[in-house]
Parts: C-alpha cells; sequence; structure tokens
C-alpha cells in the first residue's frame, strides 16, 4: 500500500470511528437496543476498571445494558478520534446526579465496536445481580 493510500485509510477509519461513537451514545441514550447491536462485534468486551468486571459477547453486553437500573442519561461532551481508537467524555446523570465518565472504544477492521472500556471517577463494589453477565479480575 502506498504512503497517500495508507494516509486515506486512516482517515476514513478515523472518520468512522468517530461517528461510530457518537451513535454508540446516541443508541444507548435511546435505548435502540437493536441498533446499538448492530454497532457491535459478537465477541466485544466490555470493561469496567473501577468494578474489576468484564463482560464478553455482545448478547450478554446488551442484557447488561437493558437491565441496568435507574433512568440514566448520557451526553458525550468530546469524542477524539485516532484510526480505529475513540475516547469519550460523558456527562452522566441518574436522576438529579451528574457524573463525568470517560469511555474508550476500540473499532474492528469492520468499523464495529470491538472492545469498550468505561472509566467512572470512583472504584465501587458492583450492585447484585449481574453476577451471572460478568467475570472479575
Amino acid at each position: 500500500m502506498s504512503l497517500a493510500a495508507a494516509r486515506v485509510r486512516a482517515v476514513d477509519d478515523t472518520s468512522t470511528a468517530r461517528q461510530t461513537a457518537h451513535a454508540y451514545v446516541d443508541l444507548l441514550e435511546g435505548r435502540d437496543w437493536s441498533g446499538l447491536a448492530a454497532l457491535l462485534t459478537d465477541d466485544v468486551v466490555y470493561e469496567m476498571p473501577q468494578t474489576r468486571e468484564r463482560i464478553r459477547g455482545k448478547d450478554a453486553f446488551l442484557r447488561f445494558n437493558t437491565e441496568y437500573p435507574g433512568d440514566w442519561h448520557l451526553r458525550p461532551r468530546r469524542v477524539i478520534a485516532d484510526g480505529r481508537l475513540a475516547a469519550l467524555l460523558l456527562d452522566v446523570r441518574v436522576g438529579d446526579e451528574q457524573q463525568d465518565a470517560c469511555v474508550w472504544l476500540e473499532m474492528s477492521e469492520h468499523g464495529l465496536i470491538s472492545k469498550i472500556i468505561d472509566y467512572w471517577p470512583e472504584p465501587y463494589d458492583p450492585p447484585q445481580g449481574r453476577e451471572q453477565l460478568v467475570e472479575r479480575w
């Protein structure tokens, strides 16, 4: 591949990653689970370092989100993309409570999300009821 072709590919990957990152938040916010599923690889990995939890696979990740309690809302404050990577700074609201969260997304060669790392401000013990969906480290 020529240098010019490689640069065009990198720009295309970056554009796709940015669009996918925005779509990821919009689909979560809209509770559009089938739309979200279309953005994910079948073997997507979701990690939450603050609780030391990992979820493997599209079905488990979707179930985790559909069952997540509370009236939560997401708004992207900043999205940065480079190649097949994207980072998001999110405004997260549950009721009157506001928190900032950072999300790291990795894309497959087909532009689908293959890994999600969700960073929250403080570590905490995971709530009961999702043990069947996660592994701990």
